[in-house]
């Protein structure tokens, strides 16, 4: 199958016009300039970009991962390739053990996801945001081996705050286990993430929410997750959880292969405004920011990831060439980099995840493994 557009991003290299062979689920060739042949699908002035791969995901299209059903994780999935996620891990809030070792359970199986994320529920009750403070605990051996027994191999990353007993020695247990160690719903101090960090942390979950702020005197987990160059550091840009100079300032800071973007996307994603749940807990969502019932506190968002890739181009001060690089590092490459999932650059040998998007960056084709999931 061969595909021309106005634009191609592939192998970190915008060709305007370009060119994409692909065979058997794989990128065969790619070029600049007019197709080698007449092409099976003309794209037009289109712009074609590597799969989105969202690394921290609760559900979407009313579907909640939490619930660890097949009907509930299908829809959430359809919902978000429909956006152009290609790559999906879905992202547990916390639970009790007996619950999370269900929902753990339930989720190893299903094929439509690339992995699990367990945020929760080793996190600080300082810092809960829309977790139940009443079932965080500290981190204990055996519920982790537990846990990842369990998971046959599909926990691909755990977030912890750094502060709880036990912390530091879990995230060397996970790290041993092949599992991601992020740092998160955390009031740990500058000191004790920096310990996480060397204990083996290479992740920070959602930088800025539900994290300790800087302080002059008192740097907190975002600098030392920042200045780390072992760290890759999520951020939700989405224009509600972090302003486009917070944005603008990470990016900065940690350089352009440091930055992952992500939805932290909940139940309410392509839904209309109501009451929802991420996890157990009611969510109200106006306007569509999702905040917990009765709360102002923010719940997860109701962002997609071609959202938050357009904020990026949009927000990211750049020429229009090298902010779609930087969208695409940032979307695609970084977090499938961070959690050891495969890079698909849209480079030869890759696999043939694409999305192809408008001139206004919204989705009018999603390819996965080859195939169309939203045909241009």
């Amino acid at each position: 199958m061969l595909l021309a557009a106005g634009t191609v991003v592939a192998g970190l290299e915008v060709l305007r016009p370009g060119w994409i062979e692909v065979r058997d689920g794989t990128v065969e060739a790619v070029g600049g300039g007019p197709p080698p042949r007449a092409a099976d699908h003309e794209l037009g002035a289109a712009t074609v970009v590597p799969g989105f791969v969202d690394t921290h995901v609760h559900g979407g299209g009313g579907g909640n991962f939490s619930i660890a059903s097949r009907d509930e994780t299908s829809t959430a999935v359809a919902l978000h390739r429909a956006h152009g996620t290609t790559a999906i891990i879905a992202s547990l809030v916390t639970a009790g053990p007996d619950e999370l070792l269900r929902q753990v359970g339930q989720l190893a199986r299903d094929v439509d996801l690339d992995g699990i994320h367990l945020e929760g529920p080793w996190l600080s009750t300082l810092r809960c945001g829309a977790h139940q403070p009443a079932l965080m605990r500290d981190p204990d051996p055996g519920e982790i081996d537990g846990i990842l027994d369990a998971g046959a191999g599909a926990v691909r990353m755990v977030t912890i705050a750094p502060e709880r007993d036990g912390a530091l020695a879990a995230i060397a247990q996970l790290v041993d286990a092949g599992v991601v160690a992020a740092v998160g719903h955390t009031e740990a101090t500058y000191s004790r993430t920096r310990a996480a960090i060397e204990a083996g942390a290479t992740v920070g979950t959602h930088l800025f929410n539900a994290m300790r702020p800087i302080d002059r005197r008192e740097p907190g987990p975002v600098v030392a997750l920042l200045e780390d160059p072992r760290v890759t550091v999520e951020v939700i840009a989405d224009g509600v959880h972090v302003d486009p100079a917070i944005y603008r300032h990470v990016t900065r800071s940690s350089g352009p292969d440091r930055v992952s973007l992500i939805t932290d996307a909940m139940a309410a994603t392509g839904m209309s405004d109501g009451v929802y749940h991420l996890g157990p807990l009611a969510v109200d969502v106006v306007d569509g920011v999702a905040r917990v019932a009765g709360t102002d506190t923010i719940a997860g968002s109701t962002a997609t990831m071609d959202r938050v890739f357009r904020f990026a181009v949009e927000h990211c001060g750049l020429p229009r060439d090298d902010a779609l690089l930087l969208g695409v590092r940032q979307a695609s490459l970084n977090p499938a980099r961070a959690l050891g999932l495969p890079v698909a650059a849209l480079a030869p040998g890759d696999g043939a995840d694409l999305v192809v998007l408008d001139d206004d960056l919204t989705v009018a084709g999603v390819m996965r493994r080859g195939e169309w999931v939203v045909a241009p």
